[in-house]
């Protein structure tokens, strides 16, 4: 975030708002004089807030919004990441006794554990857990999974949540290969 002062004296510091306030003027398409209408706000005074030479209040940031249509914070985000991309062919693979797991998030997650798990005809994976809930959806194929006395079939398309700190094992039935996305939240540290 931009940060507004000359002396480095921090009591002095202001956020700067103004490239934000400018950028979506910009992207809905107005002039200064038509938020200036919107806001009843001074011409010359949103000209310098968008030249950060002029630092609104929280009550002029909101009426901003609201002309504008966007929330307040917007104003304030500056250095905003750019989104990851995982390409297929880049996904970290592992070999499992059930078949092939790909990490659909690239393991560069940090709230969510995203894989797909490709099973062959007749695979296998045994009792094993989690902490927290797991959710599957069924790509293609069927399969039988079990949990504590619950055995249930699923089929392409289904979907299944459960709490996977609760030992659960899987196979694939039918001769047709299997493939779900399983989605698990990572618990907080």
């Amino acid at each position: 975030m931009d940060r507004v002062g000359t002396d480095g004296d921090a009591s002095k510091t202001r956020i700067a708002v103004g490239p934000q306030v400018r950028r979506w003027r910009g992207v809905r398409g107005l002039t200064l004089a038509q938020v200036a209408a919107r806001t009843g706000l001074n011409l010359g005074y949103l000209s310098q807030i968008e030249n950060d030479k002029a630092s609104p209040s929280l009550a002029v940031l909101g009426t901003l919004a609201s002309a504008l249509d966007v929330p307040p914070a917007w104003f304030l985000m500056d250095d905003i990441p750019p989104p990851t991309v995982v390409r297929a062919a880049e996904r970290p693979v592992v070999e499992t006794e059930l078949g092939r797991v790909e990490h659909v998030d690239g393991r560069g997650s940090r709230d969510v554990t995203i894989i797909e798990a490709i099973a062959r005809p007749g695979g296998r994976i045994g009792l094993h857990a989690h902490a927290g809930d797991e959710h599957h959806v069924i790509l293609r194929g069927h399969l039988r999974v079990a949990q504590g006395e619950h055995t249930i079939d699923l089929g392409p398309g289904d979907y299944l949540r459960w709490d996977g700190s609760v030992p659960h094992a899987g196979e694939v039935i039918g001769d047709d290969e299997a493939s779900l996305l399983i989605v698990r939240i990572r618990p907080p540290d």
